[in-house]
This record gives C-alpha cells, structure tokens and sequence, in this order.
C-alpha cells in the first residue's frame, strides 16, 4: 500500500500519512528507531534540495504517540559537505532540543563491508544495526541518475570513499546492491516542493504531498511517473524491479481538498515556460506542478495550446474556447484530448502532449 496526502501543515500531513499506512503493523514499543533523511547539502528545504525538518517532526510525534522513545535520527552528506552544518541549517538541531532525539553524523563511523552482485560494498554500522530504519527523501531529480528518492537516499549510509567509488562504478549497479544489503523498514517521501532538475536544489516546484509506503520499489516506480519517467528508465529500479515490484500496489489518497489552490509561480523553472500557450483557471498547484514536470522532462515546445485548472470543469474544448487545447487533469475530461488524474502524472501528460 502506497499512501498519498496532501496539505501545508507539513508536520499534521506526515502524521496523518502515517497513521493511514501500514507502519503500526511493523513497530513494536521499546524499539530504537532511527529517520534517514535526505540532507545532501547544508541549504534550507525551501530550496528543493534537502528533507524538510516538519516531515521528520511529524514522523516523530507519531512514534512517541505510539510508545517508541528512543529515536536517531542519521545521515551523511555528499562528498565534501558538513552534515553538522546539514543539521544546522536544515533545522535539525531544534528537533534534537525540542523532542530529546540523537544526531548522527555518519561520517567517519565504523562500518561494515558486505558482498552483493559481485561488490564490496563498506555501509555504516548504525545504519545497518538499526532495530527500524525509516527512509525519508526528497522526491526530485538528480543530473545523473534522473531521479533520486527512496532508493538512492541510501547513498547517505556509506562512507565518503564509498561515495566517490560508487560513481566509478556507473552508480547504478552499486546503488541497486546497496539497497539489496541494506535492511529499511519503511519509507516516508518529502514531496513538498523537491527540485526536477538538479539534487542540489535552486528551482524548486511546489506540490506540498507526502508520500508513504513499506516497501521502496513501487514507492519509487509511482515517483518516477509523477515527475515524468517510466520506473525502467531510472538505471538502479530497473535493476531492484526485476526481483522486487509487486504486481499490484494499492494507492490510497488523503487529503484532496486539501491540495493548494493557486500554484506560485515564481520560481526560476516556472519561469522558463511561461511563453508557452497556457491557458490557467484556478490550476491547483500539485496539478501545475505535474505539467511542469512533463514540459522538462519533454524538452520540447507543444504546439498546441494547453488549458489546466478548475476553471475548465464541466466543459468541452467548444464551450471553454479551446476546441484543439489539451486539457491538463480530470478538470478537462470534456476536452477531446485530455490527461487523465486529480493530479495526473507526468507521464500521461507528456502522452497527452504528443
């Protein structure tokens, strides 16, 4: 089961996303817990680079509630990046006064080295020693590896060396390995606002959904399409799906009304489309976000003009004045071109497009 929510209320929506999952199945009190999440850089969440301290914060108001005490919270930042200065400025060291929970920079911690697909691969001991490990990246794109969310987040559990040589090695097979030794228990994924064109933030697009589940391939492959690729175009989950995507996976949305009405669009990335001939009534933002997932990830310029937004329901191309538009969202279902979704993914769109 894949949870879906939306809403602002960041640290409410984690909860509320995890107290609709399956987690409860698998916690027991008295364990030690420890929240992996994505902290590449020392830049504010805002940015779209790093897990937004809110998303953390409602993961551990939910253990607490559920009895569980002890909680570490781990990570090491990329090659050459301070995961003290992460904590710092990604407003960790507040979660650590406020709810008495442990920071572990894993640099330069012991590790332990296991074999998997033909590599030694070095992971950290208190990764690896967990007793329940929750994964918590962001959902955005990476300049190598198209995307990074679940699977690749793991990265942040070896050590630098390991880093350095896991990009010799073409990322992909060590990545899919380190995922294969590396026991998590359950994945919780920070769609607010992640970055669709480089790990390290700077053009953020606001989608404000939390996105749960246990097991990180059909997490991963659901992510993949809402930002605009097939599951098998991302090197490392076509590798883990051939063992590892279970046929079906159920989708479970909350909060729908709750989605942002309006999408802000003054970031750099919204910018860079607005010469494009769309035509916007009331667009929620996680359904605008969507089109601009599908224009980057296209590369081209449609030639048709494109209508999205609330403003088009219960309408026809004829009636809205766009009668060769296509419709972006089952707000458009009365186009004759339409994508299809409440919102739709990247991919359908692009589709749509062509």
């Amino acid at each position: 089961m894949i949870v879906v929510n939306y809403g602002k209320d960041w640290i409410k929506t984690t909860y509320g996303t995890l107290a609709a999952s399956d987690i409860g199945e698998y916690l027991r009190p008295g364990m030690t817990v420890s929240v992996k999440p994505n902290l590449v850089n020392a830049s504010r969440p805002s940015n779209g680079a790093t897990t937004h301290p809110e998303v953390v914060e409602g993961i551990i108001k939910f253990l607490r509630d559920f009895g569980i005490k002890k909680i570490n919270i781990m990570e090491s930042s990329s090659v050459g990046q301070s995961t003290k200065r992460a904590f710092d400025v990604c407003g960790y060291r507040e979660l650590e006064k406020k709810y008495d929970v442990s920071l572990i920079d894993l640099k330069g911690t012991p590790t332990v080295t296991l074999h998997q697909d033909g590599l030694d691969i070095k992971i950290a001991e208190a990764a690896m020693n967990a007793d329940f490990l929750i994964n918590v990246p962001v959902l955005k794109a990476h300049c190598q590896t198209k995307m990074t969310c679940c699977i690749k987040n793991l990265k942040g559990c070896i050590p630098e060396n390991e880093m350095r040589r896991f990009h010799t090695l073409g990322l992909h097979r060590p990545i899919a390995a380190l995922f294969k030794l590396l026991p998590v228990h359950f994945n919780v994924v920070d769609g607010i606002c992640g970055d669709l064109s480089f790990e390290e933030g700077g053009s953020p697009v606001e989608a404000n959904r939390i996105i749960a589940g246990r097991n990180a391939v059909p997490v991963d492959a659901y992510c993949a399409e809402l930002i605009g690729y097939k599951p098998e175009e991302i090197g490392y989950l076509n590798l883990v799906m051939k063992m590892d995507l279970p046929k079906m996976t159920k989708i479970v949305e909350l909060g729908a009304g709750s989605k942002p009405k309006r999408q802000q669009k003054s970031t750099r990335l919204s910018e860079r489309y607005q010469n494009i001939d769309i035509e916007e009534e009331s667009a929620c933002s996680v359904c605008y976000a969507s089109l601009i997932h599908a224009l980057h990830r296209s590369g081209a310029r449609p030639r048709k003009k494109i209508c999205i937004g609330q403003g088009f329901e219960g309408k026809n191309g004829d009636e809205a004045g766009c009668a060769d538009a296509v419709g972006i969202g089952n707000c458009t279902r009365g186009f004759a071109n339409y994508a299809e979704g409440c919102p739709p993914k990247a991919t359908d769109i692009m589709e749509a497009l062509r």
